[in-house]
């Protein structure tokens, strides 16, 4: 979204007034004219740290290196060859810092998360041995003495007030640089990385090259830093690597704001004033420091630029809105624009021939193939763990295929990484929803949008410059019937709102092939419609390769569909041929849903109410999610919660479990109050849940998830349900084929199966399941849809599902939300016999 000029650079007015007044400030605090060209010095340093830290999300231990080469390169420069000169040195310290780094980054950029971070810490640590030791270079523990600053024409910088004039104008450069830089496309990208990058990878992004550049411009502007250092104080030591320093300088980055382009500057002030007048009354003025750090990292993570901004929205708290996706505007069957429509092709686009794959000595994909013809829609079906998802992640780049090869619009693209298979034409969504949360959905589209312009690297030319991207993005963002909320985070979104934005990045890359795993998933009746309604007019140009559970539709939606099960194709053909097909029916489609014994307890009367809720209301930032909801739950039933997406059903799921605290309202549970409760207190109550998405610890095997859901809560059985090992094996068997088997590698089904044996792993009076049918296959459903159905004999459900027929089958009663509030409660009978009144009552 474009913004004012005044906006632009309002960082860059505050820091500018900030230089004006820092030598005077500090004087009047008693400090000196050097103090404050420290300060500014360090600023620089700092910001050059948070662009790798704060905007790339890259973890810097060891960032005091360029420190000191900045500074050594310098004063080596001066007193080797540019006597009494600094503007040389100086930039020759950028230069080789900018080499360093292209150098260091270029090998350690290989490794991500604490690998990189621990190589950080060795090479300042390495560098700070060899500038003590290499005494003929480095002046050895005595450093480089000697150096002079000078004198620019007439004026001589050996003064100290003009030495911080000069500091102060290369620190307001240095600012003016980064409010560019962070505003332009390659500043957007850097961020977009730091939120998610696989998704940016996806969006045709190439992240080693974007982190590369940006450690590299990093260590370029601490290196400057460090040669205004060594000027400062005539000398460059060893000390000036050390990894004190680097803690130091990451400490004031925390304390200052990470993500806040000021923010470096205001932790350096904190850092400096509290280290002079702190220190003249405890020697000991680090370990309070280190107390106030502690403190800034548990209570105040967007550090003092965060606290500022929570301050003024409590003197002016912003006004409160209704949940996101009910202020959108929806455009009813609007064609797709005509940049997203590429020339017209005759025969296959995409070509997958024999491709495998092996995860140790399972083979998860063997020997599959198949072709996506211009104009087609193509269904991958199969029961969950057959090797879809597989299937798509091979063909997009995510793994390298062990044999085949896999052809788009004629070229191989089998092994190219994802960001070359997306610059081809080749454009996907993901089975759980894939975006940038913590930017907005306007950024998300335009990031896609922004990956195919030839000015995507440029770091000088302001983004709002780009008059094609925006255009392209306002188009794209009416298509999909998301105008009017482009300003919402991406995370602040309903899950069917994400799979939405899911669905437009993977469009808005100008794709020749579309791949859409699971677009339907979570969604509500009626949005399944309109993205039903989208994918076939997106399929008038772009040729779609779709992976889908919902088999009625899509197999109404499909020109040809290829069945997989235990990695191998079973057939191919026309959707009338694989209906009929005995074996699909067989793995497959199932037999319908099965029929309800649970509600034979109806006969003994009505239970006691176990759950309560009385006006609830919860709020994300400043949207007004639950609105005086109400609901109760008796023993022995299961109650369905139902409505669109974006009504509140999962919040209200998530405020019962302590996830999402309420803003008013009471919630009795049980005989006690549980609105102030935490999440593990409601936990260890006997509250369950299982979220949407399944939650599961993907770098632990089934046996340890397990384990997990055991450890805090009390497994007697003497106060709730608790399944034993023993149980679960024996209601979900595949979990005991697959004990030792890491969470990550299961099938969905698998994953779901885990997820609910986890929460029933304690002591259980109420179960919250949320979405537990989404993305599985028919066959699937029907175990899970049996056990839920047993279950409800022993403790009562509280359910969020969007597959109508299924979830009010298995329902004793139903409440509706619409944008927060319950506008209806009823048996689940009359819901489900009745299309008329649930098509009155639901609008659905």
């Amino acid at each position: 979204m474009k913004t004012t000029l005044l906006q632009k650079y309002q960082p860059l007015w505050i820091g500018l007034a900030m230089l004006v007044v820092l030598p005077f400030a500090m004087e009047a605090i008693g400090l000196t004219v050097n103090t404050a060209s420290v300060i500014v010095l360090l600023a620089i340093a700092t910001m050059g740290l948070n662009l790798l830290v704060g905007y790339t999300g890259l973890h810097s231990f060891g960032h005091s290196l360029w420190f000191g080469v900045g500074g050594y390169a310098a004063a080596l420069a001066q007193l080797n060859w540019f006597p009494n000169q600094i503007i040389a040195p100086i930039l020759i310290a950028m230069t080789v810092s900018a080499l360093g780094g292209a150098v260091i980054g270029f090998l350690i950029l290989r490794r991500r998360g604490v690998y990189f971070a621990l190589l950080t810490l060795a090479l300042v640590a390495l560098s700070y041995t060899i500038a003590f030791r290499w005494t003929d270079v480095t002046g050895g523990e005595d450093g480089l003495g000697g150096l002079s600053r000078g004198s620019i024409g007439s004026i001589s910088l050996d003064d100290s007030l003009n030495y911080y004039t000069f500091v102060a104008c290369i620190g307001a450069l240095v600012l003016f640089f980064m409010v560019r830089l962070l505003r332009s496309p390659f500043g957007q990208v850097i961020v977009a990385i730091r939120e998610n990058q696989l998704r940016a990878s996806f969006q045709g992004y190439d992240i080693q090259r974007y982190k590369l550049i940006s450690f590299t411009l990093s260590a370029m502007i601490t290196g400057l830093a460090g040669s205004l250092s060594g000027f400062e104080h005539y000398l460059v030591s060893a000390e000036s690597t050390s990894v004190a320093l680097s803690g130091e300088m990451l400490a004031m980055v925390v304390i200052g704001g990470m993500n806040h382009i000021l923010g470096p500057a205001i932790g350096v002030v904190f850092y400096i004033v509290f280290r002079e007048l702190f220190s003249i009354w405890t020697s000991n003025w680090l370990l309070y420091f280190g107390l106030i750090f502690v403190g800034f990292v548990i209570f105040a993570p967007g550090g003092i630029a965060g606290i500022y901004a929570q301050v003024r929205n409590w003197l002016k708290p912003p006004a409160e809105e209704t949940a996101a996706m009910s202020r959108r505007k929806i455009y009813e069957g609007l064609p797709l624009p005509e940049f997203l429509r590429p020339a017209p092709r005759i025969g296959p686009v995409l070509e997958v021939n024999g491709i495998v794959k092996k995860f140790g000595g399972f083979t998860a994909v063997d020997k599959v193939s198949l072709d996506v013809h211009s104009g087609q829609i193509h269904a991958l079906i199969g029961p969950n763990g057959a090797g879809k998802t597989t299937t798509f992640n091979l063909i997009s780049g995510m793994f390298q295929p062990d044999q085949g090869s896999v052809r788009l619009s004629q070229k191989d693209i089998s092994g190219l990484p994802p960001h070359k298979i997306s610059e081809n034409g080749l454009a996907r969504s993901f089975q759980i929803t894939n975006l940038h949360e913590g930017v907005s959905i306007y950024e998300n589209l335009r990031l896609s949008v922004q990956a195919k312009h030839p000015g995507r690297f440029n770091i000088w030319r302001d983004i709002d410059s780009y008059e094609a991207v925006h255009g392209e993005t306002a188009e794209l963002a009416k298509f999909l019937g998301l105008e009017g909320i482009e300003d919402i985070m991406g995370g602040d979104l309903s899950y069917g709102g994400q799979r939405l934005v899911d669905l437009g990045i993977a469009l808005a890359s100008k794709p020749q092939i579309l791949l859409l795993d699971e677009p339907l998933a979570g969604l509500a009746a009626a949005e399944r419609e309109r993205v039903t309604s989208l994918v076939r007019r997106m399929a008038e140009n772009i040729p779609v390769l779709i992976v889908e559970h919902d088999l009625d539709r899509v197999l109404s939606l499909s020109h040809q569909v290829t069945v997989m099960n235990q990695g191998e194709v079973l057939m191919s053909g026309s959707p009338a041929e694989v209906r009929a097909h005995s074996k699909v029916q067989e793995i497959y489609t199932g037999s319908g849903t099965p029929a309800v014994v649970g509600r034979s307890r109806e006969a003994k009367g009505e239970q006691p109410v176990l759950l309560e809720v009385k006006d609830i209301n919860t709020f994300y930032g400043k949207s007004h999610i639950l609105n005086d909801a109400c609901l109760n739950i008796r023993k022995g039933e299961i109650v369905a919660l139902l409505g669109r997406n974006g009504a509140g059903k999962s919040t209200l799921l998530k405020t019962l479990a302590g996830l999402v605290p309420a803003a008013s309202g009471n919630i009795r549970f049980d005989g006690q109050d549980l609105e102030t409760l935490s999440a593990p207190d409601i936990a260890r109550l006997g509250v369950g849940y299982v979220p949407q998405g399944r939650g599961i610890f993907s770098g632990m095997s089934v046996e340890e998830n397990l384990a997990l859901g055991r450890l805090a809560r009390k497994t007697d059985n003497a106060d709730g349900v608790v399944w034993s090992e023993e149980r679960i094996y024996e209601m979900f068997p595949r979990l005991k084929e697959r004990a030792k088997t890491s969470a990550d590698l299961l099938s969905g089904g698998e994953q779901q199966m885990l997820a609910v044996a986890r929460a029933l792993s304690g002591n259980v009076k109420l179960l919250l399941l949320d979405e537990p049918f989404e993305g599985l296959a028919p066959a699937i459903v029907e175990e899970l849809f049996t056990v839920f159905d047993r279950l409800r004999l022993e403790l009562p459900i509280l359910i969020v599902e969007h597959n109508l027929d299924l979830v009010l089958a298995l329902s004793d009663r139903v409440f509706a939300l619409e944008r927060g509030a319950v506008f209806h409660e009823g048996p689940a009978t009359a819901l489900l016999t009745d299309i008329d009144y649930r098509k009155e009552i639901l609008w659905l």
